[in-house]
């Protein structure tokens, strides 16, 4: 009798035929268009870029981009981690990032780095709880939203040995 049901969350890889739903989630938590190259090279990242599901919705997403800093070093780039404001507070972003810092270290990754709008609060408390921290401030990023000014925050990542 009226037993709850219980609710899963769960990560997707993004590939060619759901990337409409990227550009959804996007469109609908972003103040900026992004470019055919961001979806690029969202796609280029394999298992780096995920769509977060809450039951069977998709909610939430995370789109990184690889650079290549030295040799056989990358770096991670988030260039966009959200979830749509009614399913906040619950765990999937928290799902999300963990996703992207355990991949991280269990591959060449070095670092991970993001800019955050200097007036987004909420937003540099969620990294630092991560152990992100602000390693510079680049004036004037942002064209079309005010502040116009960002932090770079960055995680240096521990890479995990593998069981001997």
């Amino acid at each position: 009798m009226g037993g709850q049901r219980e609710v899963t969350t769960s990560l997707d890889a993004v590939r060619d035929k759901n990337l409409m739903q990227l550009k959804k989630m996007n469109t609908a938590l972003f103040p900026v268009r992004y470019n055919d190259k961001y979806y690029a090279d969202a796609l280029a990242s394999g298992e780096f870029t995920k769509l977060a599901y809450y039951s069977d919705i998709c909610v939430g997403s995370i789109a990184c981009r690889i650079e290549k800093k030295e040799v056989r070093v990358d770096r991670v780039y988030i260039m966009t981690l959200g979830v749509l404001a009614p399913y906040r507070g619950i765990g999937i972003g928290t799902k999300l990032l963990n996703h992207v810092i355990d991949l991280s270290s269990k591959t060449n990754v070095a670092e991970i780095y993001l800019h955050v709008q200097t007036n987004n609060d909420d937003a540099l408390n969620f990294y630092k709880k991560f152990g992100f921290e602000v390693t510079e401030t680049i004036e004037n990023y942002y064209m079309n939203i005010t502040p116009p000014d960002c932090y770079v925050l960055t995680k240096f990542i521990t890479q995990s040995q593998p069981p001997k």
